[in-house]
This record gives structure tokens, sequence and C-alpha cells, in this order.
């Protein structure tokens, strides 16, 4: 296949020209800390090859649709690649699912391609709305890491333009490959993913609801559901007290077949699109007052979102949208959280211990936050810096307040104690001293990316900020 296209830039603003960039101002998802970059929309291996050795001092990185909830995607004062043109999509091999895409499309635009032919994307995070070439770069993981592992373990070849401006094809069994997966696009640029996808016989989900009364109790589900179900995932109610603190809504679910998806809902298959990853989502409003989440708000929807569940286990069947990406009905939530933004803090850990003293802290200091998702997670891959580490990983929604880096201050100090780790992708404001330890393997990664990129061309906020 083609590496790109030259007739469109989806992704792109309307207007830009690949050989004129633009200054544009950028946040990440959670719409803080923003800096202004110029921002180009290559259309060509040429064009990104030129780009990466014309970079200057202040270096390139790659910007997908965004959805790096820190500064993963911005480059202050340096060069921004939007790389939407790359947007093909190969047939799909009837015996191996083996599938080989450009960079920018979308995970969303891949399901709704491969889905009603009977496939799916093996590991999914918890929207679809993001870039194949960034799901590589972050190593997404999801509700099935425990049984598959994040999706770097499922990439069976990519193509890059590395420091020099030199193309480059990367299987698993290089080692300059792995310093891809959670290298957060500072090791090139990706321009081309082959990926191996899982056969499904329907567009629907099996699935197992549980109300739970305690931490205790969610763990305790949670860890059950692991040993029975593919994709397994916690809501978390961190505003709960007393004996309900951590309390949540535990989900299992598989794949349905075609004979549960049959009986149960009136035939529907997998050629059901529409049903299985919803119609266009509902905008959110343009802006939001400050204060729309408070302690008021978030308690009443806990509330009402924790009693919705069943008091018994109940088995339904649901969309792969509802429930693999709840969130993407509406566009453009990250709104919801008023101007200041949001930080969502992701942590990896072994101890459970930890994730029981974090959500004790979350509850004592008050945290508004109704978006709270605990998941377990299998053995760790193969990259230096891909996140997944085998036990626990909480991630919590904080809208911005003053008081607001005491407490993440706070979390860290507990993770770091306890041997966890913070998702680069979802980082925006770490400590750099902390990255080495809580990434053992970081001077590993540096080795392979200074054979990728000696003169360190690829750069971020992130990495300055970060000092990788």
């Amino acid at each position: 296949m083609r590496l790109a296209r030259g007739d469109g830039a989806e992704g792109a603003d309307a207007g830009d020209s690949p050989a004129a960039p633009v200054v544009q101002e950028l946040t990440g998802w959670g719409r803080t800390a923003p800096t202004v970059a110029h921002v180009a929309a290559p259309s060509t291996v040429t064009d990104v090859s030129r780009f990466v050795a014309e970079s200057g001092s202040r270096g390139v990185i790659v910007r997908g649709l965004g959805r790096s909830y820190g500064d993963a995607a911005q480059n202050a004062g340096g060069l921004v690649l939007r790389l939407g043109a790359f947007d093909e999509i190969g047939p799909v091999d009837p015996e191996t699912g083996l599938v080989t895409c450009g960079a920018g499309v979308s995970l969303d635009r891949l399901l709704r391609e491969v889905l009603p032919r009977g496939w799916f994307v093996p590991v999914t995070p918890g929207t679809r709305q993001v870039s194949l070439g960034g799901a590589v770069a972050a190593d997404v993981h999801g509700k099935n890491h425990h049984r598959d592992g994040s999706l770097s373990a499922h990439v069976a070849a990519l193509t890059l333009v590395d420091g020099r401006g030199v193309v480059r094809r990367l299987t698993p069994s290089d080692d300059l490959f792995w310093s891809v997966p959670g290298g957060m696009g500072l090791t090139g640029v990706v321009l081309e993913v082959t990926l191996r996808l899982i056969r499904v016989e329907s567009s629907l989900m099996q699935v197992d609801t549980t109300r739970t009364g305690s931490l205790d109790e969610t763990m305790a589900v949670l860890a059950e559901s692991d040993r029975t179900s593919r994709y397994t995932v916690a809501w978390v109610d961190c505003l709960a007290r007393g004996s309900a603190r951590g309390r949540g809504v535990v989900t299992a679910g598989d794949h349905a077949t075609s004979e549960q998806a049959g009986e149960h809902a009136g035939g529907q298959t997998r050629g059901s699109l529409s049903r299985a990853l919803g119609r266009r989502p509902l905008p959110a409003p343009p802006w939001a007052p400050s204060g729309a989440l408070n302690l008021v708000t978030v308690g009443l929807f806990n509330e009402a979102y924790h009693r919705r569940a069943p008091r018994a286990t109940r088995r339904s069947l649901e969309g792969v949208g509802t429930f693999f990406h709840p969130l993407d009905v509406v566009d453009g939530w990250n709104r919801i959280y008023g101007s200041r933004g949001f930080v969502q803090h992701q942590f990896a850990v072994e101890d459970p211990e930890c994730v029981r003293r974090v959500v004790g802290r979350l509850s004592d200091r008050r945290a508004p936050t109704f978006l709270c998702v605990l998941k377990r997670l299998g053995p760790a891959g193969r990259g230096p810096l891909s996140f997944p580490s085998p036990g626990w990983t909480l991630a919590v929604d904080l809208p911005v307040s003053d008081s607001l880096g005491d407490l993440l201050d706070e979390l860290d100090a507990d993770v770091l104690a306890s041997g966890g780790r913070v998702y680069l992708a979802k980082d925006s404001r770490l400590r750099p001293e902390s990255v080495a330890l809580m990434y053992p393997r970081l001077d590993e990664w540096r080795s392979l990316r200074d054979e990728l990129d000696p003169e360190h061309v690829f750069q971020s906020d992130l990495s300055r900020r970060l000092n990788l």
C-alpha cells in the first residue's frame, strides 16, 4: 500500500498547507499549559523527511488527534506534524488478520471499516478518537491487558522516519522497534503500522455488571472477573466514605457469538454498525463554568450511577461502543471541567495497599471526581518505556484547583514508594527526578533512541519537562 495520499489531510486544520506551517496554540486533552508551535500537515514521505531535516533547534514532534492528556504532543517554539494525510487502510488478510494502515487513521475509522467484516482491534483504550500512530507511541492498553497485553504485542511491523530523515521498517525482532511503544513519539515519525486484528462474530458484547459496596469488594470482584472474562474494568466512587469507601461498579465482558447476538438482539450481527459504534457524537457545550464540578454535583452523579447498577450481577448485551467507549458519545467532553481544565492521574502498581491508600486520600481530601477507573494489568511488555506492569492501574480525572498540586505530589510519592509508575501519555506535571525511578529501563530506551535520533531532533514539551 502507499504510505500516504496527497489529496487531503484529515486531522489538519482547514487551510493548512503541507509546505507552509501555521502558528497555532496547542494543549493536551486536559486543556492545561497551552504553548505555541508551528504546525504542518505533510502529505508525502518526502515532506515528512524534509520537515524532520529542517526542524531547527526546537525540534519536531507528531500530533495525532490530541488525546494525550498532558503535553506529549506539544512543542513550544518548535514544529508539530499532523499526519492526517496518512490515512489509508489496507486489506485484511483473511488468514492472519494482519492489516497495514497509515499512522493517521483513527481507531474509530478502522473499526467502522473492519467490524462489519468480522474483525476487531486487539486492544483499544477508552476512546476510539485516537490515531493509530499515537496509540502505538503510547503503547495503549485496555480492559483486556490481563489477557492480551498492550497494543505493541499485536504490531507485526511499523515504518517510520528516523532523526536523520531516513525511512525504516522495523519489526519486533529488531531491538530498535521497542523504543517506539511508550516512547511518546521521541524516536521517529511513525508512518504506517501493520496490526494483527482479532476475529469476532458480532458487534455486541456479553456483559456482566456487578454493584459493589466497598473498595475491598470492588477489588475482589474485579480480580475474580479477570479469571472468567476477556475484558474487565471497575468504576470507583472516590467520594464515598466510611465502610462504603471505594464502592463501585464492575463490568466484565466478552465478544458475543453470532448465536448470542441473534437470540437476544433480534438477529443483530456484526453488520449492525449503527448500534454497535453509535451515531455522531453529541456536542459538548463550548464552555462550562469552572465550578460546575463540585462536591455536590459529583456526589449526586456518583450516587445515581452506583444505584443504577444492579444489586446482583446482571448479564446483558451491549454494543461495542457502549462497552468500550462510553465517553465518545459526547464530542469535546473535556470542556465540562471548565476553563482551568483538568488533570488525569494514572498509575500502575503491584501492591494493592497503594491503591487503597490513594483512594483513601482522594476520599479524605474530598476531591470531586466522577471518572475513577480501576483495572487489572498483566505482565509488562517488552518496551523499556511501556507503561503497564503487573498488578493494578487506577486512573482519576481531577479538575484543576489551587490545592491540586499538593494532592498529586502526595499521590506520586506514595506510588513511587510502592514501586509504581505514572503513565506518560496522561502526565502533565510529574517531576523529572521521578521518571528514572519509575522507569528503571530509561537508560536502555535512551540508548535505542540515540541510534534512531542521535541529534535528538524529536522533542516535545514533555521531553523537555522530564529531561528525557
